[in-house]
């Protein structure tokens, strides 16, 4: 992206699905999901600590911040140098995907 604030576009002949577009990018604006039938994945950029624990039940958040439920939180990949997002992978009803952008870790 030439400006921080150029929506980010994705070159999927390139793309090798390691995720470091999403670790990077500064408007934490990437994020992946994944259909799986009747569940769903979605990995989002998460810059807050402590990380959530792989398991861990969080409640899931759509754009305005509204709950949707919880989720289980199913892999986490944290940031690999000092300016980068950890990443953080929650399963979700499939009929989130389109939804949930954010999570809160703890009760809700």
């Amino acid at each position: 992206m030439e400006n921080v604030n150029d929506i980010p576009k994705i070159d999927f002949e390139k793309c090798t699905g390691c995720m470091a577009c999403a670790m990077t990018c500064p408007g934490l604006a990437i994020f992946l999901l994944r259909s799986a039938g009747d569940m769903g994945y979605i990995t989002l950029p998460y810059e807050f600590l402590p990380l959530p624990d792989v398991g861990q039940e969080v409640t899931t958040l759509n754009r305005e911040g509204a709950i949707l439920g919880k989720a289980k939180v199913t892999r986490i990949l944290p940031a690999k140098r000092n300016d980068g997002t950890a990443l953080v992978t929650m399963e979700v009803p499939d009929q989130w995907l389109l939804e949930a952008r954010a999570i809160k870790v703890g009760e809700a």
